[in-house]
């Protein structure tokens, strides 16, 4: 196949009516099974209409409960609203992940432009007050995935914006936080978590029929009629239930299974199609959480993954992995976190899918814990390998 046939496959698809409709950051006129936290956000934010601030928001629910779609959805309707008197900045945090950068991009929402560099954080912080001085708006500031910024620079900046107000005379801020950590709030000073946490709004998981709601809905909007059936669309929801309900999730695939049927010049997306995408997504979401886990986190990993490789695969025992994890930690050189934390690790890593752990009965000897991987070795192996501290040990330990 040629390059131009390449192109005009896609110009002329059999499959796709408006592709941008799939992808994650887009926001639909309507959000189905949202109606109770839209409603409370919007009550919540409505103040800054007549040009009062807001209370500070902390939302929290697991990844793809619909968290940052409502937030955007809400913000919008109230520009719509009231153009002249309010203004919202949205910024990830898990793109820009420092301090610096978190104010930067802030300050260019109000017209102030701080270089990329070299700047103290004070001046950056005052340049900013400056900007907001020149503006009679409310501001309100989200921080979507708050709980990166947090882990990695400290709480400095939400302290800062919590207090910013006592500096203002004719502009107000007000900031929301998005988190998909529950514990998230374990790292706050109590003087930023009583400020952050004045209204708190939680996002339960989506159920399987919601999610095959939504995406019947998206497809409507995205795909040609008779592309996809529902017998399709259930699938995809179901994988995507079993998945902590995460409808981002349930949209990758549908919109992955779209993607290679496209590409095989199908006129329909199959289950094979979708079996295709769930697997090529779900090598792809193995790599990328493990490549921003925590430190002693990838060390557990990193110890079931070389017990794994060694005789003793058979059975992989909690007592096993706390021995390996105390020799890479002795060869790193940090203090080891007690066998108790390494329990919760192993919990939580079997929760993301990453290992599978099950506790077998051993007779007379009592009960004890048994590890595996859940993905290919090389799966995790590709996301253990991008951390340079790391990467020296394992390829150290398997000589």
């Amino acid at each position: 196949m040629s390059i131009e046939e390449i192109f005009e496959r896609y110009v002329e698809s059999k499959i796709f009516k408006d592709r941008e409709k799939l992808l994650p950051d887009y926001v639909p006129e309507e959000l189905p099974h949202r109606d109770e936290q839209i409603l409370k956000l919007a009550s919540i934010l409505a103040p800054a209409l007549r040009g009062s601030r807001p209370s500070n928001v902390f939302i929290y629910g697991l990844t793809g409960t619909g968290k940052t779609a409502v937030t955007k959805y809400v913000l919008r309707k109230m520009k719509e609203k009231a153009p002249q008197t309010v203004e919202y900045a949205y910024i990830n945090c898990r793109q820009n992940n420092t301090s610096y950068r978190v104010l930067a991009e802030l300050a260019k929402h109000v017209g102030v432009k701080i270089p990329f560099t070299g700047l103290a954080l004070g001046e950056v912080m005052k340049r900013l007050l400056q900007g907001l001085e020149r503006r009679r708006y409310v501001l309100i500031v989200v921080l979507d995935e708050i709980d990166n910024l947090v882990k990695r620079q400290g709480d400095d900046v939400l302290y800062f914006l919590t207090r910013v107000n006592e500096n203002l005379s004719s502009s107000k801020v007000s900031l929301i936080g998005i988190t998909n950590d529950l514990k998230f709030t374990e790292f706050l000073d109590a003087r930023v978590k009583s400020s952050l946490g004045e209204e708190e709004l939680v996002f339960p998981p989506y159920s399987a029929a919601q999610l095959e709601d939504i995406l019947r809905r998206r497809a409507k909007e995205a795909l040609h009629e008779g592309v996809v059936d529902d017998e399709v669309l259930r699938r995809v929801a179901a994988i995507a239930a079993r998945q902590n309900s995460d409808c981002r999730l349930a949209l990758d695939i549908l919109l992955k299974a779209a993607d290679i049927a496209d590409r095989e010049g199908a006129s329909r997306i199959t289950l094979e199609h979708v079996e295709k995408a769930r697997n090529e997504i779900e090598k792809n979401l193995a790599v990328d959480i493990i490549k921003t886990m925590p430190l002693h986190v990838k060390l557990v990993l990193a110890s079931i993954y070389l017990l794994s490789r060694s005789d003793s695969a058979r059975m992989i025992t909690t007592g096993l992995i706390y021995d390996k994890y105390k020799e890479l930690v002795g060869k790193v050189g940090i203090e080891p976190v007690t066998s108790r934390r390494v329990s919760d690790i192993i919990n939580e890593l079997d929760m993301t899918g990453i290992i599978n752990a099950k506790v077998i009965s051993l007779g007379r000897y009592g009960r004890t814990k048994v590890v595996s991987l859940g993905v290919p070795a090389r799966n995790v192996e590709e996301g253990l390998m991008s951390d340079l501290i790391l990467r020296s040990l394992i390829e150290n330990m398997e000589e």
